[in-house]
């Protein structure tokens, strides 16, 4: 019976009523569109830590029988584990101290509050019982429906708490990857106070989840790599933040590297590069929301689609108001979408390693605060020096464009000239965000948030069109609402720009972007 050689250790630790009811409308429908996305109940079943060795029988016979169970995953999660893989002794280790358990033949299971090693088991408040095959089997599967039925918490979560987590990522028949294994095993081994989370680059999740560390570390190259702190070993490339790449070949440089780094994690209390992950995911689509809210506030747009509207209420359209309304603001969705995703898709593939990225990230911001407070002097001193908004000379052939569009495709073509014309106007929030976005998503959640974003942004376009519809208000009182509030607006936008500005410094500093 093939025996895991694990030693505990001892020293692991509503409609608009008027012109005037437009900004409440539109805080309303910021606030649902922010609520719908970021305030879901998700559900989680129980996890159940399985480590087995290759060839053992008992591990295929006890594997049989969980898949004969036929217990749906969302339910009961399994990570399995092959004890000689890299990482795997030094957690299970852990986890058998964490659960009183005593060293046994694999295999050797955690669920909720129970610990299986071999046909033994570990129960708070019980003596450890080992029972024949038959009643380990049905004390197995009452283990599992208890810790289903309690959505028990992962086994991870009873080990004491580690000062910082490295991330090591593997490939299947990779022989790399058993080295760099082997190499961390011996660096952990020295290092009692960090944790080892390994990742399959083989499965999709994980694959997916290497992807964006490498974007959040600024690397590229493929399984094996290490994630660790401020630094990451990948292809034999060592990168540290602030510091230019090394090739390491020799294997005691690599090793003297990673215990390094691996000492300094544990000094400094480093987050876990996916602590990092999910914090930085969380931070972007909050600022995708909040930049876009009042983005739309955007005296421009409303402007032209004012004009468009007025036009078509004059020459005695009133029926067309909602459907050439309703064909401008899809031109301003598509385009801005397209314009954002030609700037999304450049930056991503210009800005790549790290040593290009902050340097740009830094300009961008730089410029994105300079800009912020500039907006904000307009609150004071609108029309007195300079304003960012679209320049006079082209005022009057946007007037002309708009003026003439009394059919519906002629309102989506003014959309279209209109988007390109009023960028100086529009643009500065959103190029903001797309090197936000083009630094720390993969391709499909960018376009997704990009989507997000232009939504959000043409929301207050689809009021006002709503509204004149409606009766609820004219184009002549909306026009004096937006023109009495003009400072007000470019001083709500020089806040976004400055905060996003200064978020994005701040997100560089702390290693999050």
């Amino acid at each position: 019976m093939p025996m895991a050689l694990a030693r505990p250790n001892p020293n692991l630790p509503c409609a608009p009523s008027g012109a005037s009811s437009f900004l409440r409308a539109r805080i309303a429908c910021w606030l649902l569109v922010a609520t719908t996305l970021l305030l879901g109940v998700v559900a989680s079943g129980a996890e159940m830590l399985f480590f087995y060795e290759n060839g053992c029988p008992d591990c295929a016979r006890v594997k049989a029988d969980i898949e004969a169970w036929g217990l749906p995953e969302e339910a009961l999660h399994i990570e399995f584990l092959e004890i000689h893989t890299a990482g795997a002794m030094p957690l299970l280790e852990r986890l058998m101290l964490a659960y009183g358990a005593e060293v046994g033949a694999v295999p050797i299971l955690f669920v909720g509050d129970v610990a299986m090693v071999n046909r033994t088991f570990y129960a708070p408040g019980e003596e450890p019982a080992t029972l024949s095959e038959l009643g380990a089997r049905l004390r197995l599967r009452q283990v599992i429906d208890a810790a289903i039925a309690a959505n028990a918490a992962s086994p991870r979560e009873r080990l004491p708490a580690a000062r910082t987590e490295l991330v090591l990522v593997i490939a299947p028949d990779c022989e790399a990857c058993d080295a760099l294994g082997a190499m961390l095993d011996r660096v952990l081994a020295r290092a009692p106070d960090a944790a080892l989370r390994v990742l399959d680059a083989g499965g999709a999740d994980d694959a997916e989840r290497f992807d964006k560390l490498k974007r959040l570390y600024g690397v590229h190259g493929d399984a094996p790599a290490v994630f660790v702190g401020s630094a990451a070993f990948i292809g034999n490339v060592w990168c540290e933040a602030g510091k230019p790449p090394e090739t390491l070949t020799v294997a005691e440089e690599q090793e003297e590297c990673l215990a390094a780094a691996v000492a300094a994690a544990v000094e400094s209390g480093a987050r876990s590069p996916l602590s990092r992950l999910e914090f930085r995911e969380r931070v972007t689509l909050w600022a995708v929301v909040a930049a876009a809210a009042l983005d739309s506030v955007n005296p421009c747009d409303f402007a032209v689609l004012i004009l468009l509207l007025g036009t078509l209420l004059v020459i005695g359209r009133r029926g067309k108001v909602l459907a050439a309304g309703l064909s401008f603001t899809a031109a301003i969705y598509i385009s801005y979408f397209l314009l954002g995703f030609l700037v999304y898709s450049v930056l991503g593939m210009t800005i790549g390693t790290r040593s290009f990225r902050v340097p740009f990230i830094y300009a961008v911001s730089g410029l994105a605060i300079l800009v912020g407070l500039w907006q904000m002097k307009d609150l004071l001193w609108y029309g007195r020096f300079l304003s960012i908004e679209v320049p006079d000379r082209w005022k009057p052939f946007v007037k002309k464009v708009t003026s003439s569009a009394v059919t519906i495709p002629g309102a989506f073509v003014a959309g279209v000239i209109d988007s390109l014309f009023l960028a100086p106007c529009t643009s500065g929030p959103y190029l903001a965000i797309l090197s936000l976005l083009s630094q720390t998503t993969s391709r499909l959640q960018g376009i997704a948030l990009l989507l997000l974003y232009n939504f959000i942004f043409v929301i207050p376009l689809l009021l006002i069109t709503v509204a004149v519809h409606l009766g609820l208000t004219t184009t002549a009182r909306a026009e004096r609402w937006r023109t009495a509030r003009l400072g007000t607006l470019h001083f709500a936008s020089g806040v976004v720009m400055l905060l996003l500005g200064v978020g994005m410094v701040i997100g560089v500093r702390l290693g999050y972007i």
